[in-house]
């Protein structure tokens, strides 16, 4: 075929499969538009999953008469005007796009009464081939209504790739959630097939005002299970709420992250999450978070994606961190509030400190269990239960004596009751009864107190007998040059000994009955890809963890008043108490409400 210019009309169409791909992704649009039209509440009326109809209305600025023609010419808006502006976007819908996109694949009407007109509306209907008629006076309160019919009616092809109504409009559901979420000050009323589904009150500007919206559209599971986030950094800014890890789902249904506003999805976010999340999730389990990041409009590319669900950051680098840092600082605080340390290994390119002299034998060896110390008139003291001996390099410190029993302040788990079927303890405090399982929140203080001790003893290294020789990728073996000193402070020792062939001379310790070939491969194959990898720190981590669930009290031992109290006291110093090394919780609060709602007092 000859080359030519392609219409107008089929380069809307053209344009339209980059941003409407169903009901959802217009709606999108709509809102997004409504919402830089300074709108505060939004009607919007949805028929057969949005297939048949979809309407938006809002009491927004509107658009002039002389301008409802614009609003459907391609490239044409009010948000844009030159190269800076594109570079420093603050609005959410500034391509110009949307609106002659999705007139050229549907019946589009465009009703609007501009709030500094003459008071009038009008209205303009958009042909499916570009063509349309002069505006005509309309009945419209101030703001702009957009009625879109028959989606895809003149595409069959791309018809018959939308699914059932139902789930057209769980897909609905879901981008009023999004948005929803970001503006709790904005009143939102969403219909299908006239009947009411979700009606939002406007809750106003201050961030607390969001968690009674979670609960409305997360439930209030979610609510009452997260944890405030609110932290700064120079230009950056995080807030929002984090779920406990203890409670964390089965499915990454309930991630919303917005940038400047917008929601988006960003391979940097994701993993610095996945990172601060790593220590405290069990497998199979999904984080929940509502977090919201501010920073300069200029340091952050909003328009490298049709549907701006994607974004690029000028220093990506600075971002991950950021957010690693105050996450994992909040989750290790966790309900308790307790102060913590950053991460004692950087994820990537960290100084390399002096590394422990290399042992030249296994150093984790199996020995009988120490006796817990007695409790005396004087003294409290508790000891863990250890069921093996550590390497001379990781040694613990000795833990501090706590205090007499009769000068022990409450602690803010309460004082202990009993201990129930030798699994719970029972405590007591202002707020109702507190139920610890005793295991679980045992296991987690050794793993913790193994981590410091590991890393405060450095991370001693095993010369391998014979070296292992792993085959990899030109690209990873590269990344040996920028990340051998990090590698090091890992305990990993590797040489690049050909273009596709990397050396293995040292391992840690305790990875040294692990495959390494495997390890390596994976974490070579990480810092390429991303210039990131937690492999090593995960699998020292995943035997730290095995070590200290031995360790740990078993079930049916009985413990004293005192030793309870003082395994509360404990629990109120070590990070991420809130849960075992298995992601499940180590205890609960029953509050006093509702134990008075179950015997019905004061009814």
């Amino acid at each position: 075929m000859p080359i030519q210019i392609l219409s107008d009309h089929l380069i809307s169409q053209i344009a339209a499969g980059e941003v409407v791909e169903r009901p959802a992704a217009v709606l999108k649009e709509l809102i997004e538009n409504s919402l830089d039209a300074q709108c505060q509440h939004l009607l919007i009326d949805v028929e057969h999953g949005g297939i048949k109809q979809l309407r938006v209305r809002d009491d927004g600025e509107g658009i002039p008469a002389a301008q409802l023609a614009l609003a459907l010419t391609r490239h044409a808006t009010s948000k844009v005007a030159s190269l800076a502006d594109l570079e420093a976007v603050t609005t959410l819908g500034f391509r110009g796009e949307a609106l002659p996109s999705i007139a050229a694949v549907s019946r589009l009407t465009l009703t609007s009464h501009a709030k500094n007109g003459d008071g009038s509306a009008w209205t303009l209907a958009g042909a499916a081939d570009g063509q349309r008629d002069a505006p005509r006076p309309a009945v419209h309160p101030p703001g702009t209504s957009v009625e879109v019919r028959d989606l895809f009616f003149n595409i069959p092809a791309r018809r018959k790739f939308l699914r059932t109504a139902k789930t057209e409009f769980e897909h609905v559901q879901q981008v009023v959630r999004r948005l929803a979420l970001a503006r709790p000050d904005l009143g939102v009323h969403l219909r299908h097939e006239g009947r009411t589904v979700l009606e939002l009150a406007p809750l106003g500007t201050d961030p607390t005002a969001l968690l009674p919206r979670i609960a409305q559209l997360l439930g209030e599971p979610f609510a009452a299970q997260a944890l405030r986030l609110d932290a700064a950094a120079g230009e950056l800014h995080v807030q929002g709420w984090v779920l406990r890890p203890a409670f964390a789902r089965s499915q990454p249904d309930q991630q919303f992250f917005y940038v400047n506003g917008r929601m988006v999805r960003d391979k940097v976010v994701l993993h610095a999450v996945r990172q601060a999340f790593s220590d405290v999730l069990h497998h199979g389990r999904h984080p929940a978070y509502v977090l919201f990041l501010t920073l300069p409009p200029r340091q952050v590319d909003v328009n490298v994606h049709p549907a701006k669900s994607e974004v690029r950051f000028r220093h990506s680098r600075q971002i991950h961190d950021f957010l690693l840092h105050e996450l994992h600082k909040r989750l290790a605080q966790g309900t308790l509030n307790l102060p913590v340390a950053p991460p004692a290994i950087a994820p990537a390119r960290a100084p390399a400190p002096t590394i422990a002299p290399t042992v030249a034998a296994p150093a984790v060896v199996n020995a009988p269990a120490a006796a817990p110390r007695q409790v005396n008139d004087e003294r409290v003291r508790y000891q863990f239960a250890q069921a093996f001996q550590q390497p001379p390099a990781i040694a613990p410190a000795a833990a501090p004596p706590l205090e007499p029993a009769a000068t022990l302040a409450p602690a803010p788990l309460g004082v202990a009751l009993a201990q129930l079927n030798g699994v719970y303890l029972l405590a007591q405090t202002a707020a109702g009864l507190v139920i610890v399982d005793i295991h679980a929140a045992h296991e987690r203080i050794g793993y913790e107190r193994l981590k410091t001790a590991w890393l405060a003893g450095q991370i001693a290294r095993q010369a391998l007998l014979l070296p292992v020789t792993v085959p990899v990728s030109r690209p990873e073996a590269e990344v040996l040059t920028s990340h051998s000193a990090w590698l090091q402070r890992l305990g990993l020792v590797i040489d690049r000994i050909g273009i596709e062939q990397v050396l293995v001379r040292e391992v840690p310790v305790l990875l040294q009955h692990t495959d390494i070939k495997r390890l390596v491969a994976d974490v070579l194959a990480d810092l390429a890809a991303t210039g990131y990898s937690t492999g090593v720190e995960e699998a020292l981590h995943a035997v730290l963890a095995t070590l200290a669930c031995h360790s740990a009290v078993r079930a049916q031992r009985q413990l004293t008043l005192p030793e309870m109290n003082a395994l509360l006291h404990e629990m109120t110093t070590v990070a991420r108490i809130d849960q075992c090394n298995h992601g499940r919780p180590t205890w609960i609060v029953i509050e006093q409400r509702e134990l008075d709602r179950w015997f019905a007092r004061g009814r």
